[in-house]
């Protein structure tokens, strides 16, 4: 019985102590989301610049984008 309920204790401190998944990739989306749109701002002055290209960097940036909202109102809600 004292096994039991010291792992639930533990394994409820544990949660309390850890954040969800989302912060911990917040900076890697942001300094991906710089590189993906910097990118498509070089490749949009190229010949080789077409729809299809525009359509594939945009099936990129857009989740990246996505998870660097949800980051900045995760850490707006921390303040709040």
């Amino acid at each position: 019985m004292s096994v039991i309920s010291s792992s639930a204790i533990s394994a409820s401190a544990i949660s309390m102590v850890t954040t969800p998944g989302l912060p911990q990739y917040g900076i890697s989306a942001a300094v991906g989301l710089i590189g993906f749109l910097s990118l498509k701002e070089v490749l949009s002055a190229s010949p080789k610049w077409n729809s299809s290209l525009s359509s594939s960097l945009n099936l990129v940036i857009l989740p990246l984008l996505l998870v660097f909202a949800g980051g900045i109102l995760f850490k707006i809600s921390e303040i709040i």
